[in-house]
């Protein structure tokens, strides 16, 4: 069904302004699968706050210019799927990788990130980047190891002290 050109600037709009605030964005090939199985792909994308979008090659290429995925461009070519990670960099590419292990009909094309463009081999770097909230609790951990080693060297002090003075006690008793 073709899109009139009231709803074609609605689309460019809508992915233009999603682009200019998406941290990565991944583009796949996904010939042969099924509506159902599409479907499912849309509803784990959500999940993880992912935009995903099923956008005409023309109509990307106007809504990515001047995007930080301008890049992109070139290799827009064929049925695409582009999903824009929205709230930490790797969730796209997570959420694409994972579902391609399942379905083999789906092809990542490309990635880009900060105004790069990677090739499908990149992707699994960028997928295995942890997330937010993984990222703080690591660096919480990191923050909280010499705190506790302190915490830990301090009390280790009246404890030897306590187990010295019960050894002379008990040799003083013996003797």
């Amino acid at each position: 069904m073709a899109l009139t050109y009231d709803q074609k600037k609605l689309v460019v709009s809508e992915v233009s302004e999603v682009a200019a605030t998406a941290l990565s964005a991944v583009a796949a090939e996904y010939r042969g699968i099924t509506v159902a199985k599409m479907t499912a792909l849309r509803n784990q994308a959500r999940e993880k706050g992912v935009f995903l979008r099923v956008v005409k090659n023309t109509l990307a290429k106007r809504a990515l210019k001047g995007s930080s995925f301008e890049c992109m461009e070139e290799g827009l070519v064929g049925p695409l799927i582009l999903a824009f990670s929205l709230e930490d960099l790797g969730s796209a590419a997570r959420v694409l990788k994972d579902f391609a292990k399942e379905n083999d009909k789906i092809q990542i094309t490309m990635l880009s990130v900060g105004g790069e463009l990677f090739g499908p081999a990149d992707v699994d770097r960028v997928a295995s980047l942890p997330t937010r909230d993984e990222a703080l609790s690591k660096f919480l951990g990191t923050l909280q190891a010499p705190i506790s080693k302190l915490a830990g060297t301090l009390n280790a002090i009246p404890e030897k002290t306590v187990r010295t003075i019960v050894a002379i006690k008990d040799a003083k008793e013996a003797a």
